[in-house]
């Protein structure tokens, strides 16, 4: 059990320290996985942005995925989906509109703050605050893989034990921290799994930004040109020991 997506998000970057990675990006899904990746990143010294997918819920049933679009509009669909698709196309295809709206509205909300960040020839970790179906991390992948990463990890707190063997056919590492048997919603494993707000991803984002590059890059700053800035560099207190 986690208190937070902060608790669990430095508990997982423990297993990414110490590995090798090229000019890392942290792409995280909105919006509770961007609480996970701002503290990856930070930990990481890595670039954050943000990958935007959206679930596709089932007829009648809102909780249930039948799978997932991803914001370049590629549509990733699982074994559920598949069996009702033949007699719920259209619902399928209003569905998906529905969500592609929705992830424009959030792509230019976004994007205002934090343009998108190049992924060609780096490591690209893509989080989340858990994987259920693995439906939006599928469509975040598939969004990532077409602009020619240097490798794919995915990186989160906890994941359905069932979804594994799909989720790593679509990166190169897949790193968690918990796979329990009893994997009801991942709402279950946190104390805290508070709504995240539109506007707490884009104070997070904006505090990424603020981040000199240099710093991102590994290099000294002292080498770079200019005036040195003012800005306060973004940091996130560590959850106290738990009992």
């Amino acid at each position: 059990m986690f208190r937070s997506r902060e608790d669990a998000a430095f508990q997982l970057v423990q297993k990414l320290k110490g590995r090798s990675l090229q000019q890392a990006l942290v792409l995280a899904i909105p919006r509770g996985g961007v609480s996970v990746g701002a503290i990856l990143a930070q930990e990481l010294g890595a670039e954050l942005d943000v990958v935007l997918s959206r679930k596709l819920h089932a007829p009648g049933q809102p909780e249930l995925a039948i799978g997932a679009v991803g914001e370049g509009g590629r549509v990733y669909l699982n074994d559920y989906a598949r069996e009702l698709q033949d007699q719920a196309q259209d619902y399928i295809a209003e569905e998906t509109q529905q969500q592609l709206a929705e992830i424009e509205r959030r792509k230019m909300l976004f994007r205002n703050v934090r343009p998108p960040a190049s992924i060609e020839g780096r490591s690209v970790i893509v989080t989340d605050d858990g994987i259920a179906t693995g439906s939006t991390m599928i469509a975040a992948l598939q969004t990532a893989k077409l602009r020619d990463p240097h490798e794919i990890i995915v990186a989160v707190p906890v994941v359905s034990p069932e979804r594994i063997p799909e989720i790593r056919r679509w990166c190169d590492d897949l790193i968690y921290l918990f796979a329990p048997e009893e994997f009801w919603a991942i709402g279950q494993f946190y104390e805290d799994f508070s709504q995240i707000a539109d506007d707490e991803v884009v104070a997070l984002l904006r505090q990424a930004k603020s981040i000199p590059q240099a710093e991102i890059r590994g290099e000294d700053p002292s080498r770079s040109r200019g005036p040195k800035s003012g800005r306060a560099n973004p940091s996130f207190s560590r959850p106290a020991p738990g009992p």
